[in-house]
């Protein structure tokens, strides 16, 4: 029953699809009412009609996390909306380009910064008075296997989820006094349509696939169940960590 979410309010940015979205779903089916941000609210309404049709209350409440005046007001009203918060998913984020550091825009690192790090501090600032008012609440920051090696190309985003480890391991010292647990879920390769493009040209996808030793990609599932775990009493001694759930691909020479 630990592994149970019950009587627990969450908010999940970046909800509207892919792991996020397959977050928001796993929370309702253990129980949670569920608050869910993203910018598309079309999408997000599909995800509350499936958050409703489990029982559970959901409430929709739309931001770009790169206005963090956005952020702090999503995170009021999904706690208003719920009547508290017990759980913040820190998910929104991503990249959206490869070049070498050498020739980086520097608007593009600052962008990938705003999205990945800072919107999870917008976020965590605000949602602390709401978690630190409940007996056991939890952060969980969505990380990244990117941000356990170099990432050729792509130093932004890897520097980006390597700042969210870290950030991830300060809070959770300075928030363990209030009974806020945080902790990072860093998934590899994972089926959404996000990594679609990758899977469209077979070349590039057996050679991706060659560095995971399960020799697949994972599902959305295989994420959103580690994040129950960590949202739920069945992880009540668990915090500063990270949790890698990619295939082995972190443990390849």
């Amino acid at each position: 029953m630990t592994f149970r979410l019950d009587g627990r309010n969450a908010l999940v940015t970046g909800a509207s699809r892919g792991i996020g979205r397959g977050i928001a779903v796993a929370f309702a089916q253990a129980g949670a009412d569920v608050a869910i941000s993203a910018r598309d609210e079309a999408k997000l309404a599909e995800v509350a009609a499936e958050i409703e049709a489990l029982g559970r209350n959901a409430v929709v409440v739309p931001a770009d996390v790169l206005d963090g005046d956005a952020v702090r007001g999503a995170v009021d009203a999904a706690a208003a909306g719920l009547g508290g918060l017990d759980i913040l998913v820190n998910n929104a984020g991503g990249n959206s380009f490869s070049s070498p550091l050498s020739a980086m825009r520097f608007s593009g690192w600052q962008k990938t910064f705003s999205l990945n790090v800072e919107s999870i501090v917008h976020a965590s600032q605000a949602a602390f008075p709401y978690l630190s008012q409940v007996d056991s609440s939890a952060v969980i920051n969505v990380s990244s296997v990117a941000s356990l090696a170099g990432t050729p190309f792509m130093a932004h985003y890897g520097a980006a989820k390597a700042a969210v480890t870290s950030l991830t391991k300060t809070m959770a010292i300075e928030w363990a006094h209030a009974g806020v647990r945080v902790n990072s879920l860093l998934p590899g390769w994972i089926e959404t349509d996000l990594t679609d493009f990758l899977r469209d040209a077979e070349a590039t996808e057996e050679a991706l696939l060659a560095r995971v030793p399960m020799l697949r990609w994972g599902q959305v599932h295989e994420i959103s169940e580690p994040a129950v775990f960590l949202a739920s009493d069945a992880s009540s001694f668990m915090t500063g960590q990270q949790l890698v759930v990619d295939g082995g691909l972190s443990v390849m020479p």
